[in-house]
């Protein structure tokens, strides 16, 4: 359900964002952005992606929190508080997660972005729409490696991100918990 409210919220901000960071945007604020897409195409190209971001948020969100549970378990099998084993599985778990969802990313940067050159090289007229869609037009223009452009830069991007994110997680649930059993030793 937090995924599902989360990316209703945080897809039309995805749109400005990568709509603003195309090579040779028109678009110079934020409000022009969103003025120029409500205006030209409609509320519908803020969700154009949403359903491609869910089916890649899921994946994702299992990924990452298994992948960080079973690090845990190697790394930190006692599960004490351990800033070195938190900051290190959850770095993997995030460039794991990240690298086995780039493909969904890749289709929902082209939704979101509706990109001129890749939708005429494709001879897509209009929007591109659909994750189906996404799919065959990034397969039909650069293959199977088409799938795993950027790779290397969302991982990067996820692995400080996500290691910052347990490490952050780990203190409070440590500190709370302390502070917890110290107060039930005084009673």
């Amino acid at each position: 359900m937090a995924t599902l409210l989360h990316d209703a919220v945080m897809n039309p901000a995805e749109v400005v964002k990568q709509r603003m960071q195309m090579y040779n945007s028109p678009h110079h604020s934020a409000r022009r952005c969103i003025r120029a897409v409500w205006r030209t195409e409609g509320v519908g190209a803020f969700y154009r992606s949403y359903t491609t971001q869910l089916t890649m948020n899921i994946p994702f969100q299992a990924i990452h929190f298994i992948t960080y549970e079973f690090l845990q378990e190697q790394v930190n099998p006692h599960r004490g508080y351990n800033p070195q084993s938190h900051i290190l599985a959850g770095g993997l778990a995030g460039a794991i997660a990240a690298a086995a969802t780039t493909p969904l990313d890749v289709c929902k940067t082209l939704l979101n972005t509706q990109e001129n050159m890749a939708l005429s090289l494709a001879n897509v007229s209009g929007h591109l729409s659909g994750m189906a869609n996404a799919f065959r037009t990034v397969y039909q223009l650069s293959g199977i490696s088409g799938y795993f452009k950027g790779v290397q830069a969302r991982v990067i991007y996820q692995m400080p991100s996500t290691a910052i994110s347990w490490s952050v997680y780990e203190f409070f649930k440590y500190f709370l918990t302390k502070h917890q059993m110290e107060n039930r030793t005084l009673y």
